[in-house]
């Protein structure tokens, strides 16, 4: 055992103690929470990524929908932990045709996510979406719209931060929004 592992034993306590606040950043006004320390930190990670897992467990997920780009890295290692396989939900033009798009807004612009439309069966399964930040919400509902239009149905969202005041939880409908750092 780690002399960091007490310390964090619980995800809040180590994004608590990792996240590096960036302010003006993408634009000004904005007051950016950077992950990639905590991603960096193996005892910071395993907790965040745990604690991910357990929620997506509850959640009854067969599968893990990563979204493009750091809910790569969480969704892998979810989907790890918990022996399922993992989507990964790609920014448009990534991917081999043919392809399911879906366009949606973010707080700075357009853009659109895809899943191959080939060569993976989702239908009837239950995917939990994982991403680093909800913030207004467009690129998860956009997740979510592409998972049912491929067949599968949306379990519920784990991220790890929330930027409240957004409006992202209101665009995501009745499946279970949870937020490791929510509280903190």
């Amino acid at each position: 055992m780690s002399s960091n592992e007490n310390q964090y034993a619980d995800a809040r306590a180590a994004l608590k103690d990792k996240i590096r606040l960036v302010q003006d950043f993408p634009e000004e006004g904005v007051l950016f929470q950077d992950l990639t320390p905590v991603l960096a930190d193996p005892d910071a990670l395993r907790a965040v990524i745990q604690q991910m897992a357990d929620a997506s467990r509850k959640l009854g997920a067969d599968l893990v929908g990563g979204l493009d780009a750091r809910g790569f890295l969480l969704g892998s290692a979810v989907a790890y932990e918990m022996g399922t396989g993992v989507l990964a939900i790609r920014k448009q033009g990534k991917l081999p045709p043919p392809v399911i798009t879906q366009e949606y807004t973010t707080e700075y612009s357009t853009a659109a996510l895809e899943l191959p439309a080939e060569g993976m069966d989702i239908k009837g399964k239950s995917i939990v979406l994982v991403d680093d930040v909800l913030a207004t919400g467009g690129t998860m509902a956009a997740a979510h719209d592409l998972i049912e239009r491929a067949g599968g149905t949306v379990a519920g969202y784990v991220v790890v931060l929330e930027v409240e005041g957004l409006g992202g939880r209101e665009k995501l409908g009745d499946a279970p929004v949870v937020v490791l750092n929510e509280g903190a």
